[in-house]
């Protein structure tokens, strides 16, 4: 990649964390494009050449939301309890070292209940599903005696809500301590 195209590449990164902080603070509806080149320091007319509008770029955060996720849960021949130990430690690693992560899941929780959120926006998030793919994996984890009994979509449910409560915290105050990983296995491991 030459320099002019990391310059570019840079400055499209930091449009998408000013953009992923004000529609945090703010809310989609009432974040306006003045506030993201505000914090960025580029005009309004740039930041287009960028993102051809809010929604264009409101709808590429939500979509390295879904992707990232979705990456995660790609099927693995991994252990269950094997893959959600190191899923977890994999996610506390990011949310204590990069702000944009934490950060990202609060964007995913608002958006889910976003009403004024594009249609594009609200077809893409009703596409996205994180609870199947875990509770396969936690049924398996079951039936190898790795992971608790009980209702595998309930416990797909404890395990991924476990895990954005303590995103949404460390995203509003960073100095929180982050809970080991393995506090939040202990939520499926069998005993």
């Amino acid at each position: 990649m030459g320099v002019r195209e990391e310059q570019k590449e840079k400055r499209r990164k930091e449009i998408l964390v000013a953009g992923l902080d004000m529609f945090i603070r703010k809310g989609y509806a009432s974040t306006k494009i003045s506030d993201i080149t505000e914090q960025v320091g580029m005009s309004v007319g740039l930041l287009f050449h960028y993102f051809k509008s809010k929604e264009k770029l409101y709808e590429e955060l939500i979509t390295i939301g879904i992707s990232g996720p979705m990456s995660v849960m790609a099927p693995t021949d991994m252990e269950p309890i094997k893959f959600f130990e190191s899923t977890a430690k994999q996610i506390f690693h990011y949310l204590q070292s990069d702000s944009f992560t934490a950060k990202m899941f609060v964007l995913m929780s608002q958006a889910f209940y976003n009403e004024a959120a594009p249609q594009s926006i609200k077809d893409k998030l009703s596409n996205f599903d994180i609870y199947t793919p875990t509770t396969l994996l936690i049924q398996k984890g079951q039936v190898n005696g790795t992971i608790r009994e009980g209702d595998p979509y309930a416990l797909a449910i404890a395990y991924w809500c476990a895990i954005q409560g303590i995103a949404e915290q460390i995203a509003v105050n960073p100095d929180t301590p982050c809970p080991e990983s393995e506090w939040i296995i202990d939520i499926i491991r069998r005993k």
